[in-house]
């Protein structure tokens, strides 16, 4: 039998990259028959994380336009819009997909827009709970749209809106309900994919604070590529302290191990945290249209998730919370348990599911 093929588009971040990943396993275990390929740009971490999971990766052109400022970036992304188009339109003239699966980032929208009007059955997965700019445009185009929100559905301007959770990579499903018990206190921090300067510096100066912070504390801190030599420098003379990162591949193994998670607002993040149960300090990416707010302040509303914004973070600030939740063990069990709510089992499973019918 004939091979099918479906191309997952989209990438830039981990955050849209592990769920397509976890889909396309989905996919693969549902259908043996099918092939799956990604199509991301040259500048997200889809080039090293993609290769590592043996699918074919191949690269358009893409740029962000959805930001404040830099008129000039965006001109040029414009300007090279019709190039991701035309290498759109070969890669779908020369492999034929059954299906083009949109996961948001910069190779999402040109790739699913061309594929949706050369006649090719698209959908996308929207994870935050105010959608992107792109999606919220491409959802008229499309057959479905995928949620991780209820919230998002009637954002979406399509008939068939999906609330389908979270796709998190299967070792997380397979160890989620697996926890080590910790003798110090353990607090895992990392900014998504590409690491936070902002909280990650804040971090460290609390860190440096050594009449406040407390002792007995144990961080895992992951920095990034770009500020990661950065970090290793601040944090000399407090090596017993801190773990520095520069990437974390094997996050199940941090996340059984923390007992409170310092992160941004990102979709994937939220949910990965929801998955096992972990406390969070959660500041959210001021970015242009607040979609990381939005979405942790679904989970502050309902005791799932402490809230900071990031122009209120102070080290000050950072160590009072942090100490307020050290202390009081049931604040943290009531946030575990509320946040547990927002996991939905087997999310991958579903998008493949309804993807191959």
């Amino acid at each position: 039998m004939s091979k099918k093929i479906i191309i997952i588009a989209g990438g830039g971040t981990g955050g849209h990259i592990y769920p397509g990943i976890a889909i396309a396993k989905a996919l693969q275990k549902q259908d043996p028959q099918v092939e799956v390929h990604f199509v991301g740009t040259k500048d997200g971490l889809e080039t090293k994380i993609i290769p590592r999971e043996n699918f074919p990766l191949h690269l358009i052109f893409g740029g962000k336009l959805n930001f404040s400022g830099n008129y000039l970036l965006k001109i040029k992304t414009l300007l090279k819009m019709p190039l991701s188009f035309i290498q759109s339109a070969k890669l779908i003239l020369k492999y034929n997909p059954q299906l083009v699966l949109g996961v948001g980032g910069y190779a999402s929208g040109p790739f699913v827009l061309v594929a949706a009007l050369m006649g090719r059955k698209t959908a996308i997965w929207e994870p935050n709970a105010l959608p992107g700019m792109a999606n919220r445009w491409l959802s008229r185009f499309v057959k479905k749209c995928f949620v991780v929100f209820e919230e998002t559905k009637p954002l979406m301007n399509n008939s068939q809106v999906i609330v389908a959770g979270m796709p998190i990579r299967a070792e997380i499903e397979i160890l989620q309900k697996e926890k080590h018990k910790n003798s110090e206190f353990h607090i895992l921090h990392y900014g998504g994919s590409q690491g936070s300067r902002i909280i990650g510096r804040t971090l460290c100066a609390a860190i440096q604070n050594k009449e406040k912070w407390p002792e007995g504390i144990n961080v895992v801190h992951q920095t990034g590529s770009i500020d990661h030599a950065d970090f290793v420098s601040r944090y000399q003379g407090f090596e017993s302290k801190v773990e520095i990162h520069e990437f974390i591949y094997d996050m199940p193994q941090f996340y059984q191990w923390a007992d409170l998670v310092i992160c941004r607002g990102g979709a994937s993040t939220l949910n990965e945290i929801a998955a096992f149960g972990l406390p969070a300090i959660v500041i959210p990416l001021p970015a242009a249209d607040g979609h990381q707010e939005k979405n942790a302040e679904i989970l502050v509303r309902a005791n799932a998730a402490r809230m900071i914004l990031q122009k209120d973070l102070t080290s000050e600030r950072l160590i009072e919370e942090i100490n307020f939740l050290r202390n009081n063990e049931s604040v943290r069990k009531e946030l575990a348990n509320n946040v547990q709510k927002f996991y939905r089992a087997k999310a991958s499973e579903k998008i493949a599911e309804n993807l191959l019918t």
